[in-house]
């Protein structure tokens, strides 16, 4: 039987273009993962926000930026990521789940943490508490300890790159241009990687790094937590690394009196131009920032109430 009616008008037509990535994604994930929606974008791939079929699991699929897929390093960096992550078990590290390459995407599969990012919380609240920012930063400083006696140097610590859990535990991700003792050097002396604002000065002029380069980096993250801004600005990348190697930062305390002296010391030893003259090892950073805690209360309670106060949101690891 058929009907001859004709079809009615569409008085809306659609105003956006179907996502063909996720089209894509979904076509090659197929019964493994339930693709749901975008949750973001960044500098190097897309997010988004799937569950396993068959645990239910919600996760994160982060798939590499199709222009950035067809060249054949950041293609390799992404794998690195995928590689270097997963190799590193430890309750503060976000790690991999899987990791795929085809012709349409390539994507690693990651857990979904409902917390968001440390980024979320400096736009929302600017800036962070003494307690609760020390707390943050000692968890991505045992991070970064495990991550280095295991030969992996991040290189890339940014507020961005540290993720909170639904409990407000802090996880750090993307080491998508980590360096590892099993791998060679994917880019040559003299290219700097990383992001600027955080980068040692050692990074800054493209030197090769070590672990104490990170520990620089946790220095920059927990002086804008608590100022609100980073030690060092500039109108382009350049002159942000110009003042990195050759400038002191003001110090927290002097800024800003209502920091802690104790505080502002220790990121002040983070932020020392020569390698030498900082904490030597994330154990060690860890160490002072827990000193810290110690000498002024309950650390935990506090951390909690700031994170209940703050709300939740999705994190995004792009």
């Amino acid at each position: 039987m058929r009907c001859n009616a004709e079809l009615p008008e569409l008085s809306d037509v659609p105003r956006e273009r179907p996502d063909e990535e996720l089209s894509a994604l979904r076509r090659l994930t197929g019964s493994r993962y339930r693709v749901i929606r975008r949750l973001g974008s960044g500098g190097m791939a897309n997010v988004y926000y799937a569950e396993h079929q068959l645990l239910e699991r919600p996760l994160v699929i982060k798939v590499l930026h199709a222009h950035l897929a067809r060249d054949a390093e950041m293609r390799e960096r992404f794998r690195r990521e995928a590689e270097a992550a997963s190799q590193l078990v430890h309750p503060h590290i976000c790690t991999i789940i899987d990791y795929a390459e085809a012709a349409e995407a390539v994507f690693i599969v990651m857990p979904y943490l409902a917390g968001g990012s440390l980024a979320d919380v400096l736009v929302k609240e600017r800036t962070v508490a003494a307690g609760p920012a020390a707390a943050v930063c000692a968890q991505i400083a045992t991070a970064l300890d495990y991550a280095h006696r295991r030969g992996v140097v991040h290189r890339d610590v940014k507020p961005d790159n540290v993720l909170f859990d639904e409990d407000g535990h802090a996880l750090i991700t993307d080491f998508g241009i980590a360096t590892a003792r099993f791998h060679g050097r994917l880019t040559g002396t003299g290219r700097a990687m990383g992001t600027p604002h955080y980068m040692s000065p050692e990074q800054a002029m493209g030197k090769m790094v070590d672990g104490r380069s990170d520990i620089y980096a946790v220095g920059v993250m927990l002086y804008e937590m608590l100022l609100g801004f980073p030690p060092f600005d500039g109108a382009d990348s350049y002159s942000v690394g110009y003042k990195h190697v050759h400038e002191t930062a003001a110090a927290p305390d002097a800024v800003d009196s209502r920091v802690p002296a104790e505080l502002s010391a220790l990121i002040m030893r983070c932020l020392a131009k020569p390698a030498d003259a900082r904490y030597q090892t994330g154990s060690a950073l860890a160490d002072a920032l827990l000193g810290y805690l110690m000498s002024t209360g309950p650390s935990d309670a506090l951390r909690s109430a700031w994170f209940a106060r703050r709300g939740g949101g999705a994190a995004t690891p792009a």
